[in-house]
């Protein structure tokens, strides 16, 4: 679904004012919608939306919602899964261009050549891929259960794990599996946050606590400062995005240097107020998540655009893959 920069005009024209809002959820309730906003979205479309959170966390939602219409405020990969929780219902992302990097990384045809390669192999995929590939998955995984979904599989069989090489390279670090292949995908803005400005921002404010994704290309930089005793070990925080805000309201720390797209920081700071959470990387903002502008989000309520439709074969398929996850342990954050 990534289209080239210069496809990536998103919707404009409207304020996400008062009377915005109010249309947004008046046109909800005629169409019998529930609004979902991934952690990374524009602080007025998470405002607006009935429930916020990780893309598997919202899904799960969607499908035990009682509302017939799902309008996923996220990426296309998200409510890709929504509709394979959610079979029956109807599925709206606000703007079908919103793709993602990490989740392109790794096509159902790449995948299927792969495991030709390696006969046998369990192929465990984060859920931050195309329902394709998740039809092609026997186990998939989130960022906070990756190593106890690893760790279930016998350790004499082959693991293929993907797409995120810096997620798949934590998986490696925690079990010690020498049998795991990597696939070598990465979302462009998690690696874009880099081990040298953690350092720096950490050296600036050695009492931070640091909160770090594991997609993050800073997350092998964060284990070295700490093994050096640059870093206190404690300090060292490795979460998915639910993770973050469960350790936001138990952490002592003042400040939060914070490792991963830019939106989540509203979500920190609404759930802590009083800590001060800064950006290891204020330009890690995915040009994507932002495509759900104000305008995008009336325009699938008045217009019923865009429908996000997966093939029944296919989403059954993918469903599997998902539950297998879900009957290991708690999935925890979706990322």
């Amino acid at each position: 679904m990534t289209l080239q920069a210069q496809d990536l005009v998103p919707f404009g024209g409207v304020d996400a004012d008062a009377a915005w809002a109010e249309e947004v959820r008046r046109l909800a309730r005629e169409r019998d919608a529930v609004l979902l906003a991934h952690n990374y979205q524009l602080p007025e479309i998470q405002e607006v939306a009935d429930h916020t959170g990780d893309s598997l966390a919202l899904s799960r939602i969607a499908a035990a919602s009682d509302a017939s219409t799902i309008v996923f405020c996220g990426v296309h990969f998200m409510a890709e899964t929504a509709k394979i929780l959610a079979p029956g219902k109807t599925v709206l992302i606000p703007d079908a261009r919103a793709g993602c990097s990490l989740a392109d990384s790794i096509t159902g045809e790449q995948l299927r050549a792969w495991k030709a390669e390696h006969p046998g192999a369990v192929v465990v995929s984060y859920v931050n891929t195309t329902a394709e590939v998740k039809a092609e998955t026997d186990i998939c995984c989130t960022s906070s259960n990756a190593v106890d979904v690893v760790a279930s599989i016998p350790a004499d069989r082959e693991v293929l794990f993907c797409p995120d090489q810096f997620l798949g390279a934590h998986v490696r670090r925690e079990t010690g599996r020498e049998n795991l292949h990597v696939w070598a995908g990465e979302c462009h803005v998690h690696a874009g946050i880099n081990g040298p400005e953690l350092a720096e921002r950490a050296a600036a404010d050695p009492d931070a606590d640091l909160f770090i994704h594991p997609e993050c290309g800073c997350a092998t930089s964060a284990l070295y400062l700490a093994g050096e005793g640059a870093v206190p070990a404690d300090k060292v925080k490795i979460l998915s995005t639910g993770d973050m805000l469960k350790a936001a309201r138990s952490t002592s720390a003042r400040s939060v240097l914070v490792a991963t797209e830019v939106g989540m920081l509203h979500q920190l700071r609404k759930a802590a107020p009083e800590i001060d959470f800064r950006a290891v990387n204020d330009r890690a903002s995915c040009r994507y998540m932002k495509m759900i502008t104000p305008a995008a989000l009336l325009r699938a309520l008045r217009e019923g655009r865009d429908e996000v439709h997966v093939d029944a074969d296919t989403a059954a398929r993918a469903r599997a893959s998902v539950q297998r996850m879900i009957e290991i342990g708690q999935p925890g954050g979706g990322e």
